[in-house]
């Protein structure tokens, strides 16, 4: 075979390959439909909730409340106000989350799934928020966030050294309140209601400087 014809075979095979790579490289990429412009409908915001959810967990508290004692904080007449348990609700969760300004709740009741719900994608504003837990309801709001705690922690939500970030921590085993030692458990309770009472109170601070400007954020 001459030098020509080697040429000749090797130029045959080279349009092929080459083709072949062009072939591969036109492929298109696929992907799943997505359009954020486009309306989506959402039936049961209540299934985006985790079963075990932290607001499962204030929502029961709250509706365990009784109307008659909610509602004795309120005069008959006026004009309707927001319905006193998913004010509860919406702030006890915010609490749970670390979020304490009035500004901060509102936040989340606009973007925060699990506040939406519990809001039942009602948003009351800042200064309404404030109101409710500085004035209406202030005695109420801090026994529920003591029981509220207590709760998530017992249930393993929460833990006292992450929630209060002071690296507080007291061993028990896995059974809830169920210390190995009296004076551990004793010792638990007394540090972790002496945490609640320091988040209280600059929960009440918080609050007293946000009321009527609502303007310091968390």
């Amino acid at each position: 075979m001459s030098n020509h014809d080697n040429y000749n075979t090797q130029m045959t095979f080279l349009p092929e390959t080459e083709d072949k790579k062009n072939a591969k490289r036109q492929l298109a990429p696929t992907f799943k439909p997505y359009n954020n412009r486009q309306v989506q409908a959402i039936f049961d915001i209540e299934a985006l909730i985790p079963e075990h959810h932290a607001a499962r967990v204030v929502d029961e508290m709250v509706e365990a409340v009784p109307d008659d004692q909610l509602f004795s904080h309120y005069k008959g007449g006026g004009r309707s106000a927001y319905h006193p348990k998913m004010m509860l609700k919406i702030i006890l969760y915010a609490y749970s989350q670390k979020v304490y300004s009035c500004r901060g709740i509102e936040k989340l009741t606009r973007e925060n799934i699990p506040a939406m719900w519990l809001a039942a994608m009602q948003q009351p504003d800042f200064r309404t928020i404030n109101e409710f837990r500085g004035e209406r309801m202030k005695v109420l709001m801090d026994d529920l966030f003591e029981t509220m705690i207590l709760q998530l922690i017992e249930d393993g939500y929460i833990t006292m050294e992450n929630y209060f970030l002071d690296g507080t921590k007291i061993e028990a085993n896995a059974n809830k309140y169920s210390f190995v030692w009296k004076k551990s458990a004793e010792k638990f309770e007394a540090k972790l209601k002496e945490k609640i009472q320091e988040t209280l109170e600059h929960i009440h601070e918080l609050t007293q400087s946000e009321a009527g400007t609502g303007e310091k954020k968390n």
